[in-house]
């Protein structure tokens, strides 16, 4: 697939130069299954970092919750790497016109205190647990080029790097509650729009983490200290239809707010 996927991440480039609607790659573009779809992901994320310069700064996990996952039709975890070009501080203001299609996701982030490398896996709950340093509210941005969802297919969706085009992180906080319970309460424009808890990430935010360090080493790679990780959006994908600022507040973990022009 190396040949392949080189050619398919270069189509997707272009795509998004041209500012073109998300589309099925397959059966035009050779995207078979999730394996192919993978390769695809890395050579794009490698043609993305070479045009920037940018380091990978993290990992989103999409789709670990039941209302994301019924809201894309698919039914379990995709992984996509954040560069460090588009890491944001709370407070951010972002412009719709650098976007196709502008989203919101709004999540538990987790950082990594230590390595957890291909060598330790399979990895557990407890394990994983241990290597999390620090934790705090966030936004993950989106960017799903108008994509039909009704047809929505994951090869596409996992090879265009899980349409992650950033993030928005609130202050780290290396102490914290049981997080399954913790409450998060989304504010559009100062008014409530949605809310969800952490068991709503798989019964619990470090259950997706521990997905993506056991997916990451299954291809020999893995979680270093200082990786933070989106463990997935606990309230339904939110699209900005003009200039609106968003507050998304943790019970016990903090705020992260972001304005839309």
């Amino acid at each position: 697939m190396a040949k392949d996927a080189d050619r398919v991440a270069q189509e997707l480039m272009r795509q998004h130069r041209q500012r073109e609607k998300f589309r099925t790659l397959s059966p035009q573009w050779p995207v078979e299954d999730l394996e192919d779809a993978y390769a695809v992901q890395a050579r794009f994320v490698a043609r993305m970092r070479d045009e920037s310069g940018a380091a990978i700064a993290g990992y989103k996990i999409g789709l670990t919750t039941k209302r994301m996952q019924h809201m894309c039709g698919i039914d379990h975890p995709i992984p996509g790497v954040v560069l460090a070009d588009r890491v944001h501080r709370s407070g951010v203001r972002l412009d719709l016109a650098d976007h196709v299609h502008l989203g919101f996701e709004f999540e538990i982030c987790t950082r990594l205190g230590r390595d957890l490398p291909p060598g330790g896996a399979p990895y557990d709950r407890e394990a994983v647990a241990d290597a999390v340093d620090a934790v705090c509210a966030a936004l993950e941005v989106v960017d799903d080029r108008g994509a039909d969802y009704a047809g929505l297919d994951v090869r596409s969706l996992v090879a265009d790097n899980s349409w992650n085009a950033g993030v928005v992180l609130g202050e780290f906080k290396t102490s914290w509650p049981e997080l399954a319970p913790v409450e998060g309460v989304v504010h559009r424009n100062g008014e409530e729009i949605g809310r969800g808890r952490g068991a709503d990430a798989l019964g619990h935010p470090f259950e997706p983490l521990t997905w993506l360090a056991n997916h990451l080493a299954r291809s020999g790679g893995g979680l270093k200290a200082g990786d933070f990780v989106m463990t997935g959006s606990l309230i339904t994908t939110r699209f900005p239809a003009g200039p609106e600022r968003y507050d998304f507040d943790v019970s016990s973990l903090g705020h992260v707010d972001v304005t839309v022009g």
